[in-house]
């Protein structure tokens, strides 16, 4: 072989090599493998959402969602961290690595499947309506010609739409200011899942009406994650199954909290 060529060799070598080395540097770690060399979990919550995710008089995030977070990090003995997501902002929190997962009352639905992927159904509730007593609606019919309001970004605002055609949306980043719209008069009906409306509903309001379309919650995940959509899926099933799941269920919305709701599903369980 010449000189040349076996400069050129060499030299096609070293490139190579250099690219394989920076290749393996920047392979992605997986999320689970982040969490534990890390020892921190961020999870996206809503700060909006009671009782799911509020803050409470003291300052504190606290809710059902952050009960649920924060089991999912103790069993993966990490600490947890919370951000505040809203359901406009949630799923591109999570693909671009702001957070690690979103437990966000966030409906497992197949369009959402095509950007990110989630975990076995953890909560279990339905599309309703919350109005003002005497309002006259009691469904979905009777919302022709009204203003419904709502938040951006939600299935909510998909199936009302795909529901009621002749209804005017009115859209908002987040919950509060949908209900201060209801309460204003500048929306007759407010529409959301019936488990996030108990937490707005006040003297004077009920909330009315069949499901308008079923509303599974699961905890949202990057795609391609398997490894730590198994561990949050084995999480939920330790918490379900160590009656954990059921105590803090009771305790935002058994008989004698401020949002009785009776428990409508059981997470599945593998053997």
């Amino acid at each position: 072989m010449k000189f040349k060529q076996r400069v050129v060799l060499c030299a096609l070598t070293l490139v190579l090599a250099l690219g394989m080395g920076l290749t393996a540097i920047a392979a992605p770690q997986n999320t689970l493998e982040k969490v534990k060399s890390t020892g921190k979990l961020v999870a996206g919550v809503k700060f909006d959402a009671p009782p799911f995710g509020f803050v409470d008089e003291s300052g504190k995030v606290v809710g059902f969602d952050i009960d649920v977070a924060q089991y999912i990090a103790d069993y993966l003995g990490v600490e947890l961290e919370l951000k505040q997501v809203t359901s406009k902002t949630r799923i591109p929190m999570l693909t671009e690595g702001t957070v690690d997962m979103v437990v966000a009352t966030m409906t497992h639905q197949k369009a959402r499947d095509e950007n990110i992927d989630f975990s076995i159904t953890y909560f279990f509730t339905g599309q309703r309506l919350l109005v003002k007593k005497g309002s006259g609606i009691k469904s979905v019919e009777d919302l022709a010609g009204k203003t419904v309001s709502t938040v951006q970004g939600s299935t909510s605002e998909h199936n009302i739409a795909k529901a009621q055609p002749k209804a005017k949306i009115l859209t908002f980043q987040e919950y509060p200011q949908a209900f201060l719209a209801l309460q204003q008069g500048r929306a007759q009906a407010m529409t959301t899942d019936a488990s996030i409306l108990a937490g707005f509903v006040k003297e004077g309001y009920e909330i009315v009406g069949p499901f308008i379309a079923p509303e599974p919650y699961g905890i949202g995940v990057r795609e391609n994650d398997s490894d730590f959509r198994d561990a949050i899926n084995f999480a939920l099933m330790e918490m379900w199954e160590t009656g954990v799941y059921k105590k803090v269920y009771n305790k935002w919305f058994g008989p004698n909290s401020d949002y009785p709701i009776p428990l409508g599903g059981e997470i599945e369980v593998w053997p």
